[in-house]
């Protein structure tokens, strides 16, 4: 069984359970699979964080702590400065650095596009200094 999360042209959000990937794909594509608020057989997948398994939840939560430990052991925690100083940075206006911090998605974004060096974290900090 799998389920998905669909959506309809009338911006109803659903969820449903299939028999396999394959079944949702022969039923949509016979118009069996409706919005049950509109009944408009003009649906689509959503976009949908995959299911983990406890165990393989535990082992990336590991993961991600180390990674968060190794990360702060060797580099400054710069807060919301991070932009400005990882930009002064590839400038050349500060001395180059391990840093991380916050940034908004805009921003990063925006470094991205202008060649700065930058890598998102998946994880929060734990506590704002800055």
């Amino acid at each position: 069984m799998i389920k998905y999360m669909l959506d309809c042209p009338n911006a109803h959000r659903f969820e449903s359970w299939f028999q396999s990937g394959t079944a949702f794909d022969d039923l949509h594509k016979r118009g069996l699979v409706t919005c049950p608020d509109c009944g408009s057989a003009d649906v689509s997948k959503a976009i949908m964080a995959p299911s983990v398994k406890t165990a393989k939840r535990a082992a990336m939560v590991e993961k991600l702590q180390a990674l968060r430990a190794e990360v702060e052991a060797n580099s400054d925690y710069v807060g919301r400065d991070f932009v400005q100083q990882a930009r002064a940075m590839h400038l050349g206006e500060l001395p180059e650095r391990a840093i991380h911090g916050e940034a908004k998605l805009a921003e990063a974004k925006a470094l991205i596009d202008e060649g700065v060096p930058v890598l998102p974290l998946p994880f929060i900090p734990k506590a704002k200094t800055n």
